[in-house]
């Protein structure tokens, strides 16, 4: 099974990313320019939390507030689950699954080094069953 690190090495590195104190109209901003579901949120140059656009609908738009008003910092998920670059795709999906979220920071002693999604993880796993599938197929052709 594949590790975060094989994962990361195939997506873009520029993380999307906005500080505690922004506006959330600006990590929905970011989200949608970059196409992404959510965003790190960082201080100094650490993780302090992750903006996802469920937090937007959840504690923005249900419960009124707007979105030019509200800081990052008042809708954000913090603490952060996060993973070291050698976990490998099976234990992610099992912490999103038991945590219920999608989206997954890596990090390299204090130092983000990428984020994973479900999608991410999902089709590492096609991918690799395609790969079995296929020498399955040539053992038994062979």
């Amino acid at each position: 099974m594949r590790t975060v690190r094989q994962i990361l090495d195939g997506k873009n590195p520029e993380l999307a990313w906005v500080a505690p104190e922004a506006p959330v109209l600006q990590a929905i901003r970011c989200m949608a320019e970059r196409h992404v579901g959510a965003v790190l949120v960082m201080a100094g140059g650490r993780l302090v939390g992750i903006a996802s656009e469920r937090d937007y609908a959840r504690k923005v738009v249900l419960q009124g507030r707007s979105s030019h008003d509200t800081p990052v910092t008042e809708i954000m998920t913090a603490p952060v689950r996060t993973v070291g670059p050698d976990a490998t795709v099976a234990h992610c999906m099992h912490l999103m699954t038991e945590g219920r979220f999608r989206h997954l920071p890596v990090l390299e002693g204090d130092t983000v080094v990428g984020i994973v999604s479900i999608g991410d993880l999902v089709k590492s796993v096609i991918e690799d069953q395609q790969l079995q599938i296929d020498a399955l197929q040539r053992y038994i052709a062979g």
